[in-house]
């Protein structure tokens, strides 16, 4: 006979992550968020913008694994999956293309566009995917992240 039930003394758990983003972050992101869904037109979810939010910069800033923050939020680990790309998405609208940022620091009398980067740790991949994102000179998995600025640092 099978015994589903949990063992005995055993209780669910929460998950907690001290998230070190100002409140402007989390709040730009649960905007964003919120535009989304009325764009869409969706009824509803499961969670506000605002705790959206706050997992998926969870994730991002921590790579906290998607099953820990998913349990936390009573959703699937596909369901945070799916808030990270669409947000990553949403994020990645907002920034400016190249040719646009070099003309405008050209149209504001930069000659000097100084290019900084740094890698930003992510998890081993499976597979043939798995060199893709390996840094031979850091020795991690990560993706490169790249930044123009001006003289002024803008």
């Amino acid at each position: 006979m099978k015994n589903n039930q949990p063992a005995e003394g055993s209780q669910e758990a929460a998950h907690q992550v001290r998230l070190p983003v100002s409140k402007s972050t989390i709040d730009l992101v649960a905007d964003l968020i919120r535009k989304q869904r009325k764009r869409l037109g969706t009824r509803w979810r499961k969670v506000t913008p605002g705790t959206q939010a706050i997992t998926v910069l969870a994730v991002l800033r921590h790579d906290q694994r998607l099953l820990d923050m998913a349990g936390g939020n009573d959703v699937s680990a596909s369901t945070v999956r799916r808030w990270v790309i669409e947000v990553i998405g949403l994020l990645s609208a907002r920034a400016p293309r190249l040719d646009r940022a070099l003309k405008k620091i050209a149209d504001d009398g930069g000659v000097v566009v100084p290019l900084d980067g740094t890698l930003v740790r992510t998890r081993r991949r499976t597979g043939t995917e798995n060199r893709k994102n390996y840094s031979g000179k850091d020795k991690p998995h990560g993706l490169l992240f790249l930044a123009l600025t001006d003289e002024k640092g803008t």
